[in-house]
Order: structure tokens, then sequence, then C-alpha cells
């Protein structure tokens, strides 16, 4: 069976920012990074960042995707590229996608930050038991 490699990436303007999605489709999964630029990016800026951050750049977790058939008819083809272009703005599937990474990025952050908590509370304990220790060893 015939693997399907398809990259696409989308720049548009979310103000006060600039994004840039990248959805990246291997076989029938599709997975998305989102980049956030400062000022409008130009072509070459937008190129030389892939080429130097590729292999940095953060991809959601794959998921499944269906594949339509391409149009043979050459009419068809020029009016869905059109359609394309027209389009400002990034995919359902990858919205979904970007939703799903935030959410799982958010649990990660808040499992680190209580276990954090919780460290930190027990190191005060045990402080608080040698201070205890102390006081008393004096007498």
């Amino acid at each position: 069976m015939e693997t399907l490699y398809k990259s696409k990436f989308t720049v548009f303007f979310d103000e006060p920012f600039w994004i840039g999605v990248f959805e990246r489709i291997e076989g029938r999964k599709l997975s998305v990074c989102k980049i956030t630029f400062g000022a409008e990016p130009t072509d070459s800026e937008i190129y030389a960042f892939l080429l130097s951050n590729y292999n940095k750049l953060k991809f959601s977790k794959p998921i499944k995707t269906e594949q339509k058939q391409k149009a043979d008819n050459l009419k068809r083809r020029l009016r869905n590229a059109k359609k394309t272009l027209e389009n400002k703005g990034i995919g359902t599937k990858s919205q979904q996608a970007l939703k799903k990474q935030h959410e799982e990025i958010k649990t990660e952050r808040k499992t680190a930050d209580k276990e954090q908590k919780e460290a930190e509370k027990y190191r005060r304990f045990v402080l608080k038991q040698q201070k205890r220790k102390e006081k008393h060893k004096g007498h």
C-alpha cells in the first residue's frame, strides 16, 4: 500500500499576532504545530524558519483523518485550488488537533505543578520536624 506524505503551512493574522499552522499528514494521520510570529513574516523568513527549526517543532499527537479522492477534472482542480487560496485560516481537523495538544500540555503542567507543591509541602514538613528536634535537644 502506498503511504501518502503531505504537508501544508498556513499563515494568518489573529489579532495581535501572525500565526503559522503547519499541518503534516502521514498516511491517514494528521498532526499539527502552531507557530506564533510577531510581525508579518515574509516568504523567505518563513522558509528559513522552517529549514532551521523543523526538528524543534512540537507537533500534536496524530489523529486519524480521511483523505478525499483526487479530482481528475482539470476545472474541478482549478476550482478547488482557488477555493483553498481564498480560504483564510485552518481546517477543523487541524483546530481539533491543536485543541487536543493544548489540553494535553495543560494536564501535564497541572500534574507537574501538583507534584512540585507536594514536594514543597513535604520539604517544609521535614524542616519543621528538624526545628522541633533542635529546640528539644538542649534541655
